[in-house]
């Protein structure tokens, strides 16, 4: 039978709504498990809001609502959001559930049986005027460690300190200001300390959790694993412990169990399974992968596991575990704008390019993931956009045009079959990459394989055959088509929605990893029509991704990018020289001398300037020049019959060649031809800033190569 793969992401807290950080997990996780889908596997994949606890508690009431009302608005917001994200659980359920109480109260059964609980009696902040103990967030006061005022009972916002609520400095009441007393109750406690020996050999079970994680776990061991207290005192917004009085669950018991219960409530829905014990028996045999962030590993690799193993169900098989989203590269912030509600973001742009550039930046381990603006656009437009989408729009738009939508057959040999050939050779490095989560590497093959694509077409230069050999262009547009369909298939995982469109403008069925295992040249099936071409995406542009951060009202001015920072820094540094004042950068024109020398040195006729032909062009292909360390050289299209023109630019320092490809760009086109280390170059770019690294290609717009740019 084959092996069936159950696979969670930590549960979201229904107390607000979800943001760019939350969603690096959840996009992580998705691309995985639409991979393991698309390579056969028999998977599911569930998550949950986690819905109890004291904060859920004040927050609701501070709203005039009832918990189960709160917790029902953001269940619905979440699952919302998660739909646009193209982030597609088997079933999305809640703590509050059934299904919840249900295995809760049989796993603390079980503990309890198994002589794992253990009553001691613990001192806590208590309210006498609204008689309730002051747990977390229900006490206020002055943190021990930075003497910072106004801070909640757990942890201190400014300086990050953890600590229990009795340890507060001038505590108080944060529902009616109240000074509490101290008081003692009873609590329940989970014996972790029983089970060090069984999580030690865990820890070194190999593929179990990362090894560098592993080994900062041993810090628990070395101090001695203290038992877990699960219970809390009522009221509390949760599930009340059987045989107890005023006592619950303390919500860390409860929301992992989450993952059982989801299993449970999809078993009842859908039938395709007995019920949750399926996969969660401990002869199961199914593998149960957990997505977490490196926040709450502790529970996920020492409490959890040890819960599951006295109530002798499934340990959890691997634990993938991803760092936190900085912006811009700072923490992210509220006071800053930079916390992006994930609406925010989707109400301004398309979750490809977030879903791409995470995927291009994701590894196996645990390091931090910075999503600067600059960069995100840039690399968005220049891989995603400009490679694979000018690829399919060049490939595609002559074959649905001028050749009438008619593949040609499979060719016996020849460039394209070869290039077909070598790529379906390399489809072990991205299925590879996927399944250790280094989705990076698998970006890096991808933009590979579009790039060679590209250089093929371009060499081909089919839009000049279709005069001359109507049928030879179909043959190699044929093939760069194959190229178009396999890009589609290894970027589904990452960009379902662009692949989707990618396989209706062939007019084929998905191509998944299962069925390239075994695919041959030619790819498609070439006795069919190609369907009908159109713009994938369209580019970023700076204002549009600068917008999905809003800073509120009295907001700290945003953090600048590195590379604000940087131009500020060397602002500061030419100051202090004492220099004279130089003229403010303007748009210059790029050549491969790298040297550019601002406008406005005095003044010219009109006829002067009307000397100079400007044309809108678009880049086919860039390459750096050898020993050269500011000079790429550039095809570009300006629309003339003659062919695309070689121009040799100084821009390497601020773009990539891979970035450049399909951009369109302003050409001096009546330049006099130079040669540049033995190239010669026909045109001149226009660009704006002061140069090396701060420059900016002026864009014409999505007009036509050879437009007249006035």
């Amino acid at each position: 039978m084959a092996e069936r793969i159950l696979v969670t992401s930590a549960l979201p807290y229904a107390n607000g709504p979800l943001h760019i950080g939350h969603a690096v997990e959840y996009i992580q996780t998705d691309i995985y498990v639409r991979f393991l889908r698309s390579s056969g596997k028999d998977v599911v994949y569930f998550c949950a809001d986690d819905t109890h606890g004291t904060p859920i508690e004040l927050n609701a009431a501070k709203q005039g609502l009832k918990p189960e009302d709160f917790i029902a608005r953001f269940q619905d917001e979440h699952q919302k959001d998660f739909q646009d994200l193209d982030v597609r659980f088997d079933y999305f359920h809640s703590t509050n559930s059934p299904e919840n109480r249900q295995y809760a109260e049989l796993i603390y059964g079980r503990l309890k049986e198994k002589g794992d609980i253990e009553r001691k009696d613990v001192e806590q902040a208590y309210c006498e005027k609204d008689r309730r103990f002051l747990p977390d967030r229900f006490i206020k006061g002055t943190c021990p460690n930075c003497k910072s005022p106004d801070q909640y009972g757990d942890a201190c916002e400014k300086c990050g300190k953890a600590y229990s609520p009795t340890d507060l400095i001038d505590p108080r009441c944060s529902l009616c200001g109240t000074p509490p007393v101290r008081k003692s109750s009873e609590h329940l406690f989970f014996k972790l300390s029983r089970h060090a020996d069984f999580l030690q050999e865990l820890l070194r079970k190999p593929g179990f959790i990362h090894p560098g994680l592993a080994a900062q776990l041993q810090g628990f061991f070395e101090k001695g694993l203290a038992d877990w207290d699960i219970s809390r005192d009522g009221p509390y917004f949760g599930f009340a412990i059987p045989g107890e009085t005023d006592k619950y669950f303390y919500v860390w018991l409860d929301a992992p169990i989450g993952y059982i219960a989801t299993t449970e409530k999809w078993a009842k829905e859908t039938g395709k399974a007995k019920s949750a014990l399926d996969y969660w028996a401990k002869d199961s045999g199914a593998r149960i992968v957990h997505f977490i962030g490196k926040d709450i590993v502790y529970f996920h690799a020492l409490f959890w596991p040890a819960v599951l193993d006295v109530a002798g169900l499934h340990i959890p098989s691997e634990i993938k575990v991803h760092g936190h989203l900085t912006v811009n590269g700072e923490k992210m912030s509220k006071s800053r704008g930079t916390m992006v509600p994930v609406r925010d973001y989707l109400n301004q742009l398309d979750p490809s390019y977030l879903r791409y550039f995470y995927a291009a930046n994701l590894g196996a381990g645990v390091e931090d993931l910075d999503l600067n603006l600059k960069d995100f656009r840039l690399r968005v437009n220049g891989e995603l956009v400009n490679n694979v989408g000018n690829l399919a729009n060049r490939a595609l738009s002559l074959l649905a045009g001028p050749l009438g939508g008619k593949l040609a057959p499979g060719r016996s040999e020849g460039p394209g079959r070869a290039l077909v050939e070598s790529v379906l050779a390399r489809i072990p490095e991205v299925r590879e990459a996927f399944e250790k989560l280094e989705y990076r590497n698998a970006i890096r093959v991808i933009t590979d394989i579009a790039s060679a694509a590209n250089a093929f077409v371009q060499t081909s230069a089919p839009w000049a055959q279709v005069k001359k050999d109507a049928e030879v262009a179909r043959a190699d547009l044929s093939d760069a088509a194959d190229l178009v369909y396999l890009l589609g298939a290894l970027l589904a995982p990452v960009t379902p929605r662009l692949s989707e469109k990618l396989f209706a403008q062939l007019g084929a069925e998905p191509l998944t990893f299962k069925a390239l295992e075994g695919a041959k040249y030619p790819l498609l099936d070439r006795s069919r029509p190609i369907g009908t071409p159109e713009p994938l995406l369209p580019r970023l542009e700076e204002d549009r991704v600068n917008a999905i951060i809003v800073e509120p009202p009295g907001a700290v001015a945003a953090v600048p990018a590195p590379e604000a920072k940087k131009a500020e820094g060397a602002s500061k540094e030419k100051k202090a020289e004492k220099k004279p004042a130089e003229p403010a950068p303007v748009t210059q024109a790029t050549s491969g001398a790298g040297a550019t020398e601002a406008a406005g040195s005095g003044e010219i006729e009109y006829a002067d300037f009307a000397k100079v032909v400007l044309k809108s062009g678009k880049v086919l292909a860039a390459e750096k020049v050898a020993k050269a360390d500011k000079l790429l050289k550039l095809t570009v299209d300006v629309g003339e019959a003659s062919g695309p023109r070689t121009i040799v630019s100084g821009i390497a320092e601020a773009f990539a060649p891979e970035s450049l490809v399909g951009r369109n760009v302003v050409v001096v086109a009546n330049l006099k031809p130079r040669s540049l280390k033995g190239i010669e170059s026909k045109g001149m770019l226009l660009t704006a800033g002061p140069g090396g690294k701060d420059l900016s290609l002026l864009d014409p717009g999505n007009v036509p190569p050879g437009s007249d740019v006035k």
